[in-house]
């Protein structure tokens, strides 16, 4: 009877083991896809994570397909590879990339058994043959066909690698969730420093990860980490890479996680952005020009920066600091009545213009932002986008005038949620355009002790316009240096209509605008369009003697081994664009308007004692708030307001320049006097005026309209004319219109308005 039974069964043992082979046979011969000889093994490259570095040495950013970071053996620590070993394949160096007893032990435990916690039965090799080429769709026959795949690749990898090698390529290649590769950027990740910085009990979850990366993820699921770990540790012990008694005392440690996601928390997205395009243009044109390959999201390349990672941090401080504040100040103002009702008009208005009225109060579950972080709600779509509208937004840009490298760049509040680049936005620009129309006088030869009149104005030709002064102040006549400095508002439109508007227009121009002036006396009140951007060239040709700079952004492009394939060049060159006396009388002036006119909140209220020139903005209605400060080495330039210019403060004391936009300059400097290194890089003193430049600023900032006539009629005396003949030419030479002649009004009575 058993001689009868076992003829069969060995002969479908004989069928089995042939049709085995014939498989075998059939993947070997790449029949079932590509089987990579040892030379294409050896080829092998990983898709690696470009990686973008501050000025200062830190790691700000990647560009990546796979985020993936390489590191070399050698920078590995010892208990790292004992982890990996201890969980993974303890006796991976005791095999050629299939490690039999393991293969066994599956089969027996987990497929006869069925013993769940029995482990898996590919050695390191296989996990990197898998990890390199990923596995491939056969229908019923997927799993037997990619098995093998590995255990043939396995053995080839044995061949072509060191050990050493195979655990550097295993560890650079390994997923760990989320769109992380390869253990350097895990760390980076999880635990916010290098691999080579890792504690024993932080390489223990990371190699606990590789069992299941989203279950045992430290930041979704925390306690699954802390077993797995503990696991990790106990394996190790059990193998004799670690003592019993340090074991006890890693598993009291907590879990330690320093989560850091670069690609949506990073301090630099902004940045990030705006030089990927630039970066991208410089790579095609090396490939085209040296016949290579490179590419910006797999070549891992080296980018450095002229960002300053320290002081971009502090600029974001200040942005959480000061802006959580006043975001609760204006959502406050909204949510009184008269406000809401203003909202909620809005809000409405803009779902009918995009059509979608119906959704008004169509209920979803959205993330919302706060300052305390992403959160959670079930809101309605309008109610959602009555948040949006009072949503304050702020850019933050600073460069050196000199050379044009930025240290800081806050495009926004947060990228995720809102990636528009603020420093780009055109808005009007307010009192932060006065700089430019006085520059502009100085060009034409208006000293800065020429006196402007204060007296009220009416605009007949312009619907009665009226303008007034900040204060509400007028009378007296202001000179030209006090009427910059304390941001004059009638004193400016008269320094308007005395200049040609050709010569204002070119200044505009030449410092680097973009959107067209109008001949219009509310443009030297800032009505005209500009974007920090722009404003921040313009003040830099104040700082650096008369010329104008382009920022600049990229220090160097290297390979991954070092090889310096691009050199960004920072020189002081740039074409003039105002004498360097205009630029010297400027810099005297806006150092008053921070000694002692709308930016000298920067000394009173934040400390910052540096020296620094400067200029507040307020537009119409308190709609959008700027401030500019600048020395030698640092221009900064920053806006604040909402997407809307109609929903704003009500009052200049949270929405004006000086109480909105000033503020995160104030908090940043402040922060920067704290650091000696910092503040080297950042302060730079203005040049002490020689006697003939002191004296052109020598006079009273302002006289009484008495005292100015008389000292006008002895000039004109002194000339051989008199002041009636003066006032008849000057109102010859005016523009056609109602307006009374400014040189008129300087002698005849004036009117009230």
């Amino acid at each position: 009877m058993f001689k009868k039974l076992l003829k069969p069964v060995l002969i479908s043992l004989a069928i089995l083991l042939l049709l085995v082979a014939v498989f075998v046979g059939l993947v070997y011969a790449g029949v079932f896809g590509q089987l990579y000889s040892r030379e294409e093994l050896k080829r092998f490259k990983n898709e690696t994570a470009s990686v973008v570095f501050s000025e200062d040495g830190k790691i700000i950013g990647k560009f990546f397909s796979e985020n993936r970071t390489n590191v070399q053996f050698k920078d590995l620590p010892d208990h790292l590879i004992n982890a990996l070993l201890a969980a993974e394949d303890v006796r991976f160096y005791d095999h050629q990339g299939i490690d039999t007893r393991s293969l066994i032990r599956v089969l027996v435990k987990s497929i006869i058994l069925r013993q769940e916690e029995a482990g898996g039965g590919s050695t390191i090799t296989q996990q990197l043959a898998k990890n390199m080429y990923g596995r491939s769709d056969h229908g019923l026959l997927s799993t037997p066909v990619n098995k093998f795949k590995e255990i043939i690749l396995a053995n080839r990898l044995e061949h072509v690698y060191s050990k050493e090698d195979i655990l550097q390529l295993y560890l650079n290649t390994v997923p760990f969730g989320e769109d992380v590769f390869g253990i350097e950027s895990a760390a980076q990740r999880y635990f916010n420093k290098g691999a080579a910085n890792l504690g024993v009990e932080e390489g223990a979850v990371l190699i606990g990860m590789l069992k299941a990366n989203t279950y045992y993820n430290p930041r979704l699921n925390p306690g699954n980490a802390v077993k797995r770990r503990n696991v990790v540790l106990d394996q190790m012990v059990r193998y004799g890479f670690l003592e019993e008694s340090i074991k006890d005392s890693l598993k009291q440690i907590p879990l330690g996680l320093d989560y850091a996601n670069l690609s949506t928390q990073g301090t630099a997205n902004y940045f990030l952005e705006m030089i990927r395009k630039d970066l991208l243009g410089i790579i095609d044109e090396i490939n085209k020009t040296e016949g290579t390959t490179y590419n910006l999201y797999k070549s891992g390349l080296i980018i450095e920066t002229t960002l300053n990672a320290a002081l971009q941090d502090l600029v974001l401080r200040a942005y959480q600091q000061h802006l959580k504040k006043m975001q609760a100040l204006i959502d406050r103002q909204y949510s009184r009545s008269a406000g809401k009702r203003q909202l909620d008009k809005l809000a409405v208005s803009e779902l009918k213009r995009l059509g979608r009225e119906q959704d008004l109060e169509i209920k979803k579950k959205m993330e919302l932002f706060s300052w305390d972080g992403f959160y959670s709600d079930s809101i309605s779509v309008k109610d959602s986008l009555v948040k949006e509208l009072t949503r304050l937004h702020a850019g933050f840009l600073a460069l050196n005038p000199r050379t044009g490298a930025v240290r800081a760049w806050a495009g926004g509040i947060e990228f995720r949620r809102y990636p528009y680049d603020q420093i780009f936005a055109q808005r009007q620009v307010a009192s932060a355009f006065k700089p430019v129309l006085y520059a502009a006088a100085l060009e034409a030869g208006i000293s800065p002790c020429q006196y402007l009149d204060n007296d009220p104005l009416v605009f007949k030709d312009l619907n009665n316009w009226a303008p007034q002064n900040y204060d509400k102040s007028f009378g007296g006549n202001f000179s030209v240096s006090a009427a910059l400095a304390h941001s004059m508002n009638i004193p400016s439109i008269n320094l308007f209509l005395a200049l040609p508007f050709e010569n204002l227009n070119k200044t505009w121009k030449d410092l680097g605008f973009s959107q067209p002036l109008e001949a219009n006396p509310s443009v030297a009140l800032g009505t005209a369009n500009a974007s920090i951007y722009e404003l921040a060239i313009a003040y830099a040709a104040f700082a650096n003697g008369g010329k104008k700079i382009q920022p600049k952004s990229i220090l160097a492009v290297k390979t991954a081994e070092g090889k310096t394939i691009y050199k960004g060049q920072l020189t002081s060159s740039g074409q003039r664009v105002l004498t360097e006396e205009t630029s010297v009388m400027m810099n005297a002036m806006l150092q008053k308007a921070v000694k002692e006119g709308t930016g000298r909140a920067l000394a009173a209220q934040y400390g910052v004692l540096m020296d620094l020139a400067g200029k507040t903005g307020t537009s119409q209605d308190y709609g959008d708030a700027w401030f500019a400060a600048y020395n030698k080495n640092l221009v900064l330039v920053t806006r604040v307001g909402c997407n809307l210019p109609k929903v704003h403060f009500s009052s200049g004391a949270y929405g004006s320049g000086g109480a909105l936009a000033l503020p995160l300059v104030g908090l940043t400097l402040k922060a920067v006097q704290k650091s000696p290194e910092l503040r080297k890089k950042v302060d730079g003193k203005f040049a002490m005026l020689r006697e003939d430049e002191a004296q052109k600023l020598a006079c009273e900032d302002r006289i009484e309209d008495s005292a100015f006539e008389s000292r006008m009629e002895e000039l004109f005396k002194k000339r051989g004319t008199t002041s009636e003949k003066a006032a008849k030419k000057a109102e010859r030479e005016l523009k056609k219109g109602e307006k009374e002649s400014f040189f008129k009004r300087l002698f005849k009575k004036k009117e009230k308005n």
